[in-house]
């Protein structure tokens, strides 16, 4: 009859500790949806101005880009060499990371 009890009072304190455990499971599913939200919304910000400040240098970037494709084109030697060693450095980097 002691076993009974003692097994009795074991269902008991299992079940209890699997109820607080199933709280315990929500709670954390909980923060882990407010820390997803947090985190969506940190990034999308982030995006936001990165694209403003995108849209903002736009035009010095083209000016920029013509600037050196006018370069390129009065000095085809000099742009050929320099596409070459851009060229060797990222092979060295590519099979440097081998």
């Amino acid at each position: 009859m002691a076993s009974f009890a003692t097994d009795h009072d074991l269902d008991k304190q299992f079940a209890a500790l699997s109820h607080q455990l199933d709280d315990l499971r929500k709670a954390l599913a909980k923060r882990g949806d407010a820390y997803y939200e947090d985190g969506r919304e940190a990034a999308s910000d982030y995006y936001s101005q990165l694209a403003d400040r995108l849209h903002e240098a736009l035009p010095a970037i083209r000016r920029r880009g013509r600037a050196l494709e006018r370069t390129a084109r009065d000095h085809p030697a000099t742009a050929a060499a320099v596409g070459l060693v851009l060229v060797g450095l990222l092979a060295g980097l590519l099979i440097s990371r081998r």
